[in-house]
């Protein structure tokens, strides 16, 4: 069940940085570590390349060390998806934390 709530709010965050700019798997993976989610490599991949088949998201190869990594950035679509989001956010902020 946490599981579950607790994919939404990855979600959330990467429209959110795939919106300020590109970014790539191992790289959310660590800024999700940062607020406290651990999430693997087997969840972060299928959760992106999701997004991306339903336009959230839109991805690009790139060879970076002789690696090469794939790279996301938020559709228009994605984009509006995300600002609707902060809107009911922001509802249950209100609700949770300042009715409470």
């Amino acid at each position: 069940m946490i599981k579950n709530l607790y994919n939404g709010f990855i979600r959330i965050h990467i429209l959110y940085h795939a919106a300020e700019e590109k970014i790539c798997g191992i790289e959310i993976i660590k800024e999700l570590k940062r607020h406290g989610y651990t999430v693997s490599p087997g969840t972060i991949y299928p959760i992106l390349h999701k997004m991306n088949q339903d336009n959230f998201l839109v991805s690009h190869n790139e060879t970076v060390s002789g690696k090469r990594r794939i790279y996301y950035r938020a559709t228009p679509h994605g984009k509006k998806v995300l600002y609707q989001a902060r809107e009911k956010i922001k509802e249950l902020y209100d609700e949770v934390m300042l009715d409470g």
